[in-house]
């Protein structure tokens, strides 16, 4: 039934490693979080109507990560 509504189709998502993902230890992506976690509270906690922001703070995250490691 679920190949129906295109099921597993054999590909297994992989979770990252634990530590790869940068996380946002200096608060710089604060304002990009609370305009995401506001969106989600509006919205009945539907991600796919607050996909934008997500992705803006998610770049956000990786943009910090970067210029933080690098110096």
């Amino acid at each position: 039934m679920a190949q129906a509504f295109g099921g597993n189709r054999g590909l297994q998502p992989n979770p990252p490693e634990k530590g790869v993902f940068p996380l946002d230890h200096l608060q710089e992506c604060k304002q990009a979080m609370r305009e995401y976690m506001q969106c989600l509270k509006e919205s009945k906690y539907s991600s796919e109507r607050c996909r934008q922001l997500s992705k803006a703070y998610l770049e956000c995250r990786m943009d910090r990560y970067t210029t933080f490691y690098t110096l």
